[in-house]
C-alpha cells in the first residue's frame, strides 16, 4: 500500500508553516517505510493532484478555517472534504484540498483514504514563525498523523537518537 503525509502551507506567512513543520518532525524522529511518502509540498494548489496519483491513502496536514481557537485541532474525512462548497481563488492554496481530490476521481487515480488533519491558525499573514498556540498544537498535530498512518497499518520507527527538524525557514540569516 503506498502511504503519503503530505505538508501543505507556506513556511513565510506565520501559522500556515504548519504542514511544512509537522512533516519535517516527522522526518527528524522516525523512520518510514520505502512505500510511505513523507512531503513538504508548500502551496501546491491543483498541482496537488498529481502528488495524489496513485496513493492508496494519504494524511495531509494544513491549517484549517474552522470555527474554534487558535491551535484546535480538526481532522477531516474524505467525504467530509468532499462536501464542502468550492471557494472563489483567493490564496496560494486555491484551488485547493477538494478540488484536487475531486479531480483525482475524476482521472481514476484519487486514493481510497484521504483525511485532513487541520490546526486552526491565529494569524496567516506575510512573516516567519508559528503562533504560540499552533506551536502548542504540534504534539497533538504529529499524534494525530500517527495515530491515521497506524489506522491505515504503518507503523515507524523511531530514530535512536531523534534529529532536530529541518525548519530551515526559522534559522537567523546566516546560519
Amino acid at each position: 500500500m503506498r502511504i503519503a503525509v503530505i505538508g501543505i502551507g507556506n513556511v513565510l506567512t506565520g501559522d500556515d508553516a504548519v504542514g511544512p513543520t509537522v512533516v519535517r518532525m516527522i522526518e527528524a524522529a522516525f523512520e518510514a517505510p520505502d512505500d510511505v511518502l513523507l512531503l513538504d509540498a508548500g502551496t501546491p494548489g491543483l498541482d496537488l493532484t498529481a502528488y495524489l496519483a496513485g496513493l492508496e491513502g494519504v494524511i495531509l496536514v494544513d491549517t484549517v478555517r474552522a470555527k474554534g481557537a487558535p491551535g484546535e485541532l480538526r481532522v477531516y474525512g474524505l467525504e467530509e472534504l468532499l462536501q464542502r462548497p468550492p471557494r472563489l481563488a483567493t490564496s496560494p492554496h486555491e484551488p485547493g484540498v477538494r478540488e484536487a481530490l475531486l479531480h483525482a476521481q475524476f482521472m481514476g487515480v484519487a486514493p481510497r483514504v484521504a483525511r485532513l488533519v487541520g490546526v486552526i491558525p491565529s494569524a496567516v499573514e506575510t512573516g516567519i514563525g508559528l503562533s504560540a498556540p499552533v506551536r502548542a498544537a504540534l504534539p497533538a498535530a504529529l499524534g494525530r498523523v500517527l495515530e491515521e498512518l497506524a489506522a491505515l497499518g504503518v507503523a515507524l520507527r523511531e530514530r535512536v537518537p531523534p534529529r532536530e527538524p529541518d525548519l530551515w525557514w526559522e534559522r537567523p540569516v546566516g546560519e
